[in-house]
């Protein structure tokens, strides 16, 4: 990133910005009229919130959660937690679940963000060998048993998953694995319970294709899948509201938690997103991004075409939905910073994210030949110049 801001004229295909074109101005603009419209309901945004968030906020969360994943009001209010952002319902569920030396099992690759959450509070993330369709339920199950052998398996206390077009390799779980995984969780739950983190980030950033259900639909007790949303790439990032589904016994330890660190998230921007779904105006919003975004990542999917495709040894994984597609080159080219690669694509004037910080340092073995593109925030001629120059740079090494 500091690259990036060094050199203003650099293509950057690295950060998973959204679009700032298509941040929902007259949208907050028509919600914020309406929160302040009555006095009572401006001061009641303008005060301190709860803990657990606006009640009408957490209420629509709730109703949208059960007609998408047909839960029949399996999912109780108090079970809704609204945060600044889904990274911060993260953060306090693994603070709540983990203590120094236990154990997160990971997709090979995952999201890196989370892997520097799991260091920062001393626990450690095991790769998981996945592919096109996320984690391989059967490497899970392998992973458990070489941790069990070496006596660890009471320290295992997570399986974490973004099972919607996943930062990196923009993959989506089919619901086959999602149970397999829940199914796993409870039957290796033998010295504590293992939850399942679902971090669901890039749900709505569907772009072909059918919703999937949430892994929480394979969870019938309700004891085990933590849900983790946000609004942040679905509506605004700035507004900075996200939530959590949890299961009834860590509601009050994560919201004891939470009341000590923040004093209730900002009341006010849940206050502005209530009016958002009042007003009818999230679903409009999500269906207008959902067409540039498609239009971008075809952008870059036909750039790889022409100019990836003749390069032997260069693959690709082709999504549906997200803000990523996954790249691959030839073992012999390595892709990290200080790499011959990333200072060629530097010196023809397009950033990247390599692909090696996108894996756990325990588990599977890291990969050093892949890179993580991101088409959210460049115009499709600029994605198209950017896969150009980055194809140059990697014929240049190649050679």
């Amino acid at each position: 990133m500091s690259r990036a801001l060094e050199n203003p004229n650099l293509i950057s295909l690295a950060a998973g910005f959204v679009d700032g074109a298509t941040l929902p101005q007259s949208g907050v603009q028509q919600a914020l009229a309406a929160v302040f419209e009555d006095p009572r309901s401006g001061s009641a945004a303008l005060q301190y919130g709860s803990t657990p968030g606006y009640h009408v906020l957490r209420e629509i969360l709730r109703d949208r959660m059960i007609e998408a994943d047909r839960l029949q009001d399996a999912v109780g209010l108090d079970q809704i937690v609204v945060t600044a952002g889904s990274n911060q319902m993260l953060h306090l569920v693994s603070e709540t679940l983990l203590e120094p030396g236990d154990i997160v099992l990971c997709a090979s690759p995952t999201y890196f963000v989370y892997m520097g959450l799991l260091a920062a509070i001393e626990a450690r993330a095991v790769g998981v060998a996945s592919d096109d369709q996320g984690m391989i339920p059967e490497a899970l199950d392998d992973q458990f048993r070489r941790i069990e052998a070496a006596g660890e398996l009471g320290r295992v206390k997570a399986i974490y998953l973004v099972p919607y077009f996943d930062n990196p390799a923009g993959v989506t779980m089919s619901l086959e694995r999602r149970l397999a995984v829940v199914e796993a969780a409870k039957r290796w739950s033998r010295h504590t319970t293992i939850h399942v983190i679902s971090d669901e980030a890039y749900r709505e950033l569907r772009y072909q294709g059918d919703d999937i259900p949430s892994p929480r639909s394979c969870d019938e007790t309700g004891e085990t899948v933590v849900v983790a949303g946000t609004f942040s790439k679905s509506f605004s990032p700035g507004i900075r509201v996200g939530w959590g589904v949890l299961p009834r016994h860590l509601v009050a330890p994560v919201c004891d938690l939470k009341g000590n660190v923040d004093f209730g998230s900002p009341n006010f921007t849940q206050h502005l997103m209530a009016r958002v779904f009042q007003q009818n105006l999230f679903d409009p919003h999500v269906a207008r991004l959902r067409q540039s975004y498609h239009c971008k990542l075809m952008a870059m999917l036909n750039a790889a075409d022409e100019f990836l495709a003749p390069l032997d040894g260069v693959h690709w994984f082709r999504p549906s939905g997200g803000l990523y597609v996954w790249l691959q080159l030839p073992p012999r080219i390595e892709t990290g910073l200080g790499s011959r690669l990333f200072e060629m694509a530097i010196r023809e004037g397009v950033l990247y994210v390599p692909g090696e910080y996108c894996y756990p340092m325990h588990g599977e073995p890291l990969c050093r030949n892949m890179i993580r593109l991101s088409f959210g925030v460049q115009s499709c001629e600029k994605i198209r110049e950017g896969v150009e120059m980055l194809a140059r740079a990697i014929a240049a090494v190649g050679d």
